[in-house]
């Protein structure tokens, strides 16, 4: 017998979703950053446990961007991708930072309190013990709806197994749906996406990564080397500017940080071309978004 299911990782922005899921894989797949709204789109992380029992599982993780009131139309993409993978998802476990009241709770179960789900309180490498009771205590208030609360900390990577036990008890008896030496179902053109998106976050201000993406132009796999073109998309000439910088210092950073990271990736050289593009309120813009692989409804 087998376990299999899918898992949506939903909470506010910043709550640590994709530390975790880098966290439970071992490898770093998904974009991590102390800005909000770093993640965009649902991304697939394909974690093997065995559970006390002996049981095989295999939990297929859903990363999905930060839940928000929606401001203009970008949002509204990405909120569709968490609601989606709330509709879809087996179960879902709610991502908190212990350091955050229990209201952001309240509201994930004023909308999406009847799917299944485990309370993930992260992030408590950063409470002393007494501060940490006082945070959980909330939350006992509503024991009877949630599966499981599992303080962890997915940067000191402490109680992950806890977490994924708890899991396991939920997930159905399936067979798997992936390969077992697959991390992700995401293609490598999507993961070298978001290392540039990354070094995005990594090196501008606080404006230009919410107004920028990256579309891959062109992506070629050989044995010993991935050739790949990419366009990073802002709205303004004075973004572009910034992007570029000073005889170029600031592309060429950008360029040199995500093509190393691609290579300890990939175990491979790169040849890495960037090019920075105006395309005027493209993030308001439906048919924009659509063009760039956001699902508009």
């Amino acid at each position: 017998m087998t376990r299999a299911g899918f898992i949506a990782l939903v909470g506010l922005p910043n709550a640590g979703k994709s530390t975790l899921i880098n966290a439970l894989l071992g490898e770093k797949i998904a974009l991590v950053s102390h800005k909000a709204h770093a993640t965009r789109k649902t991304l697939k992380a394909i974690v093997p446990f065995r559970d006390k029992q002996g049981v095989d599982c295999q939990l297929v993780f859903l990363d999905t961007p930060g839940l928000a009131s929606p401001k203009k139309l970008l949002d509204q993409a990405m909120q569709l991708q968490s609601v989606r993978a709330l509709q879809e998802c087996d179960l879902a476990v709610f991502v908190a930072s212990a350091r955050t009241d229990v209201q952001a709770y309240r509201d994930f179960l004023a909308h999406y309190g009847s799917k299944p789900h485990i309370i993930a309180l992260n992030k408590i490498d950063t409470l002393s013990p007494p501060q940490l009771l006082a945070k959980i205590q909330p939350y006992q208030v509503y024991n009877d709806i949630f599966k499981a609360l599992v303080p962890l900390s997915a940067l000191k990577q402490k109680n992950l197994d806890v977490l994924l036990e708890e899991i396991a008890k939920l997930l159905p008896s399936a067979p798997f749906y992936y390969d077992q030496q697959l991390l992700s179902d995401t293609q490598t053109k999507e993961l070298y996406r978001e290392m540039i998106r990354e070094q995005l976050f990594i090196h501008l201000s606080e404006e230009i990564p919410y107004v920028s993406d990256v579309i891959l132009t062109h992506f070629q796999e050989e044995a010993r080397l991935d050739r790949i073109e990419a366009k990073i998309v802002v709205e303004k000439t004075s973004q572009q500017k910034m992007v570029v910088g000073k005889g170029a210092w600031v592309i060429k950073k950008i360029g040199k940080q995500a093509r190393l990271k691609m290579e300890t990736f990939g175990g491979k050289k790169v040849f890495l071309r960037l090019e920075v593009v105006v395309c005027k309120n493209w993030s308001r813009e439906k048919d924009q978004l659509k063009n760039m692989g956001y699902v508009v409804e």
